[in-house]
């Protein structure tokens, strides 16, 4: 029973595709749509009952369909592996994309490609699922693999704007980087251990020599799907994607494959702790910069998605630590306000007919007041206010970065205390004042279909609740994760002593910093941020990204660009020539022998005769 069901969640999506591939276009939008959505939905009712079943008996149920490959020393199996991480995963992969699907019947119920929208979100569900639930590393890099083409389908959707083109092949080759060394992962590990699977690996990994640059190779891969330094940059440009697709992909999907194969290889990467390291560095500093980058960005999606990229920061941060749960924790209260806050990105976006500029909003908490609420909910969460989810979790990585390494705890604190300040900009300069839009904008403004706000409440509650898996001192998630993680903070939970709580009071007191003073700028002296061309010194570097892009651009980009026009124009003609002319040979020869063959009787005598004495003469004069 256990069984078919937890293949019911896996085939659901891929029917919903099928379906909506082969005969969407045949079908009504209404139709088409609902197909997709209830796909997703009843995955998510397959995904419940199976978390019913492992929280009741916590035993693992693992598929094995069919062997796959056979090697030397080992074969891989065509399986899957259901336990409590796998449970989790799928459980706000299918309950937060049966949201999204929802939303995206109304807000995309004007796009000529409708069925073709709802066919590629549920295929990228669907790889996300078998990412999530692969038995071994080769039936994760599958989901892996599936996800990154769905992203490119999904992020160049409006494919005749050439810019967007351009964002989803950005997002594709800086994935291809990642990919490789997850491929070398695999082939390290499967070298040393002589398995691939996750059962066998737990039970018989040990410190090789070369483990660490399985490990390496492992966390490069992440830093690719997850969007860490130095491959980032792909995910703010992916924004180009229609706003469901980017609440989907950098909220509760693709950006989190990252830190759940990590937390997959925990009991690896625990053995190699100068590779945890470079993580939680990585973690904190990538966090800093996004932030910081995010201070002054003015389109709305933009600085959601360095938001993105500096809550990932913190994630691996805690995963560097070696703070596994805490890390999840922080992907769950992550997944409820940052796709909350995306469908309601959508929401004013949909609202002020395609504008996504701040500068030129303003005003719209009376007329979006569902909208605005539940913003302003999910802004408060992100923020890290109590009681609120992202108080929790960010808490407790602040906490374990405090015990393990103040300078690190440093830097978070910073980059948190930068969220509260860029995500109360984003909502006073939406939300609030008077509206800076057009005079034609402004007499359509409306509060977004029920389809749409529905799924932004739900959001908005889990946001505001989702903490509650996971108070300090009492965290059932942990309890829950105890399974899977091997150095699980159950077996050894933070006493909440006064260094705790006056720890606590700071990062409140830090996120009251970043709220002040976005009041003080944005509310009480009504400032608009300038043209990104007038701004100088500081700034300039954050409006610039860092010149991170530029870098890029020289010192790989436009390298490569010369050299494939240098053997486009130079050498590629060359090779041409030279075979050309090899095949020139053959074709005079065959001209000039073609002229003999004319008719004429005499001549043919003639060669034959010639041909009679060169074999008599072969015959009798050279033996």
């Amino acid at each position: 029973m256990s069984t078919t069901i937890l293949l019911l969640t896996l085939i659901f999506p891929l029917v919903g595709t099928l379906i909506n591939g082969f005969w969407g276009k045949h079908l009504s939008k209404k139709v088409s749509g609902a197909i997709a959505t209830l796909a997703i939905a009843a995955s998510f009712v397959t995904s419940c009952i199976f978390f019913a079943y492992i929280q009741g008996s916590q035993e693992p149920v693992k598929v094995v369909l069919f062997e796959w490959m056979k090697f030397t020393y080992f074969t891989v199996d065509f399986g899957f592996y259901f336990d409590q991480l796998a449970a989790l995963w799928l459980l706000f992969i299918t309950g937060i994309g049966t949201l999204i699907h929802l939303y995206s019947t109304s807000y995309m119920s004007h796009d000529e490609n409708f069925s073709k929208f709802f066919t590629y979100l549920n295929f990228f569900v669907f790889f996300m699922l078998i990412l999530v639930t692969g038995s071994n590393l080769a039936m994760m890099f599958i989901g892996w693999e599936g996800v990154g083409l769905c992203s490119y389908l999904l992020i160049g959707f409006w494919y005749k704007n050439q810019d967007y083109n351009n964002a989803a092949k950005k997002a594709f080759i800086m994935n291809r980087i990642g990919d490789l060394g997850f491929l070398i992962g695999i082939f390290v590990t499967g070298y040393l251990f002589h398995t691939l699977d996750f059962v066998a690996l737990q039970e018989q990994s040990y410190l090789a020599p070369t483990l660490g640059i399985a490990t390496m190779a492992f966390f490069i891969a992440a830093t690719g799907k997850s969007a860490q330094l130095p491959l980032y940059t792909w995910l703010p440009d992916a924004m180009a994607g229609p706003t469901p697709v980017s609440a989907l992909i950098h909220a509760a999907t693709m950006v989190t494959a990252g830190i759940f194969m990590i937390t997959r290889l925990n009991f690896l990467f625990d053995l190699t702790p100068d590779v945890q390291h470079i993580i939680a560095v990585i973690g904190a500093v990538t966090a800093l910069m996004a932030a910081t980058i995010a201070l002054v960005q003015n389109d709305i999606k933009k600085v959601l998605a360095y938001s993105t990229v500096s809550q990932l920061g913190l994630m691996f941060l805690a995963l560097g630590l070696g703070a596994y749960e805490v890390a999840v924790f922080h992907v769950i209260t992550h997944a409820f306000f940052k796709a909350c806050l995306f469908l309601g990105s959508g929401s004013v976006i949909h609202a002020i007919g395609g504008e996504q500029d701040m500068r030129h909003m303003g005003g719209l908490k009376k007329h979006m007041k569902i909208t605005y609420l539940t913003f302003f909910i999910s802004t408060l969460a992100i923020s890290g206010f109590p009681p609120l989810s992202g108080f929790f979790s960010k808490d407790e990585i602040l906490l374990t970065a405090f015990h393990n390494n103040i300078v690190l705890w440093i830097v978070a604190s910073l980059a948190s205390i930068l969220t509260a300040f860029y995500m109360f900009r984003l909502l006073f300069l939406t939300f609030f004042n008077k509206f800076r839009g057009t005079k034609e904008q402004e007499d359509h403004l409306h509060e977004s279909t029920s389809a749409m706000t529905f799924p932004l409440i739900i959001l908005a509650v889990l946001a505001a609740i989702g903490g509650l898996i996971s108070i300090p001192g009492n965290s059932w998630l942990n309890e829950f994760l105890k399974p899977v993680i091997k150095n699980n903070a159950a077996s050894h939970p933070h006493v909440l002593g006064t260094t705790e709580y006056l720890l606590m009071g700071l990062a409140v007191v830090g996120a009251l910093i970043g709220l002040g003073v976005a009041y003080a700028k944005y509310i009480k002296n009504k400032q608009v941020p300038v043209n990104d061309n007038n701004v100088s010194g500081l700034q300039k570097l954050f409006v610039d990204k860092y010149y991170l892009d530029d870098i890029y651009q020289s010192l790989i980009v436009q390298p490569l660009n010369f050299f494939g026009s240098f053997f486009k124009n130079q050498i590629d003609g060359l090779i041409n020539g030279v075979v050309v002319s090899f095949g020139k040979i053959p074709a005079e020869l065959s001209y000039q022998g073609k002229k003999a063959q004319n008719g004429n009787i005499g001549l043919y005598l003639f060669a034959f005769v010639i041909g009679v004495c060169g074999l008599l003469y072969y015959l009798f004069m050279c033996y």
